[in-house]
């Protein structure tokens, strides 16, 4: 087999290899074990700018995201605190409805009896008011037969 010393010269878009061969007898045959190691070729400072600039520009972003989402949240949690505040005015004043109707209920009750007086002293009044038509009439036709007879 044969030795390799030195590097060989690639183009510039492909990494370049160093070989290096080592003779390393096993036994008394002439066998030799080569081994090769890889050049790694610096990266280029374009690649490195681009690469850092990339991350700061994703870590903007991607803070950006997690603020706007933040925010979104926070808006979130005040718009359901003041419905919440706004559910317990309306539960107070559903409260407070509900008792007013329970209290005009209960006056009401008590108003009953003299409503139902109120009632019966209007169908009496009614009553008095045809018995007052009836002796009105009466009355006239009794008038008239008086007169009538005053005539003969």
């Amino acid at each position: 087999m044969a030795e390799l010393e030195g590097t060989e010269k690639l183009p510039s878009d492909e990494p370049t290899v160093a070989p290096t061969a080592s003779q390393a007898p096993t036994s008394q045959d002439d066998t030799t074990v080569e081994t090769a190691e890889e050049a790694v070729e610096p990266p280029e400072a374009d690649i490195n700018e681009l690469c850092k600039d990339m991350f700061s520009k994703m870590s903007c972003y991607l803070t950006g995201e997690l603020v706007a989402t933040s925010e979104d949240y926070k808006l979130l949690e005040n718009m359901n605190k003041l419905t919440c505040l706004k559910y317990m005015e309306m539960k107070d004043i559903a409260s407070n409805i509900s008792r007013n109707l329970k209290d005009l209920n209960k006056k009401y009750a008590s108003l009953q009896p003299y409503l139902e007086q109120i009632n019966q002293i209007e169908e009496q009044v009614a009553s008095l008011e045809n018995a007052a038509y009836k002796l009105d009439a009466y009355s006239k036709r009794l008038e008239a037969k008086f007169k009538k007879l005053e005539k003969r």
